[in-house]
């Protein structure tokens, strides 16, 4: 495996594991365990003075500056997994440390719904539905909308666009693009807004966006609009119902002149499908999948199915 993600002392036992998905230390010393998705679990202190040693050691080859003056770094190293180290003072009781690993395979709906969900959601990814995958943090979003990305068909063109790449696609036509953070060198930042206007130059036949949470909102409905159909992203909502509210508020932050009334229209046209997922103690599953409904509706969304099972089957599509 690559040295990046093995040499770091203490942490090598966990990370070393293929079922361990994220390892977290507290405060310089205590460390959290996840695995297979599962809630974290505490698995030991690191010694006194380590967890310096351990972020030198994960920083350096990939160039980012973690300091007093830099207090907070949010990086993907070189095998793809997630690092976010934060230090003091703004982590009051000491250094923390997060690594998310990515999935070494690509999990299969079956991993998150029984198989009469699954069926539907394969069948909303045909149809080209425009699909947001909506969750808490840590509720397998990233995840689910790999799985979603896989079922594409292989003669589509794929750009992904995310802050920090996570997202690996089985898929044999992609483009893989990721925001850049200014440097103190004088290098510019380089964020989603960017990148999505790159990526519709590149001629996709389906865009992915690893998160919605700013200004890139406006454009990406607008390109939602206007073909690219298919397309796929996720949001940070605690319901489908939620989510729209959350990318009318986006929007609204952006272009803060439009009538709510039409912000709410331009949310709705482009999005066709909410499938929103949660996190308990047996893991990550597909809690609801909801279709949008036109603006003039008072609810918003009408429940295709949970995780119960089918209720309804869907009306829109775009294939």
């Amino acid at each position: 495996m690559n040295a990046v993600i093995f040499g770091y002392g203490p942490l090598e036992r966990w990370l070393s594991d293929d079922q361990v998905t994220e390892v977290m230390v507290n405060a310089g010393r205590d460390v959290w365990v996840e695995r297979s998705g599962l809630s974290p679990q505490f698995a030991g202190h690191l010694p006194h003075g380590v967890i310096e040693a351990v972020l030198e050691r994960i920083l350096a080859p990939i160039g980012r500056r973690l300091d007093r003056s830099s207090p907070i770094v949010d990086a993907r190293l070189a095998d793809g997994s997630r690092v976010c180290a934060v230090l003091p003072p703004v982590a009051v009781d000491g250094p923390c440390l997060s690594i998310r690993r990515f999935a070494v395979r690509q999990l299969t709906l079956a991993a998150f719904a029984a198989e009469p969900v699954a069926t539907l959601v394969r069948e909303l990814v045909e149809r080209r539905c425009n699909i947001v995958v909506s969750g808490a943090t840590s509720s397998g979003k990233t995840t689910l909308l790999n799985t979603l990305a896989g079922l594409a068909s292989v003669d589509d063109r794929i750009v992904t666009i995310e802050d920090t790449a996570e997202l690996r696609l089985d898929a044999p036509h992609v483009l893989r693009l990721e925001c850049r953070v200014a440097s103190p060198d004088g290098l510019a930042e380089i964020g989603l807004s960017d990148l999505l206007r790159a990526a519709l130059r590149l001629r996709p036949d389906r865009l992915v966006i690893g998160e919605i949470r700013g200004d890139e909102a406006n454009s990406l409905l607008q390109a939602l609009n206007t073909g690219h159909d298919g397309s796929l992203a996720t949001v940070h909502a605690n319901s489908a119902v939620d989510a729209l509210a959350r990318l009318e508020s986006l929007v609204v932050r952006g272009c803060p002149a439009w009538p709510l009334t039409a912000v709410r229209d331009q949310v709705r046209r482009s999005i066709d499908v909410v499938i929103h997922v949660r996190r308990n103690s047996q893991g990550r599953h597909i809690d609801e999948v909801a279709e949008v409904l036109p603006a003039g509706d008072p609810v918003g969304v009408r429940i295709l199915a949970t995780s119960a099972g089918v209720e309804a089957q869907p009306h829109r599509g775009r294939a």
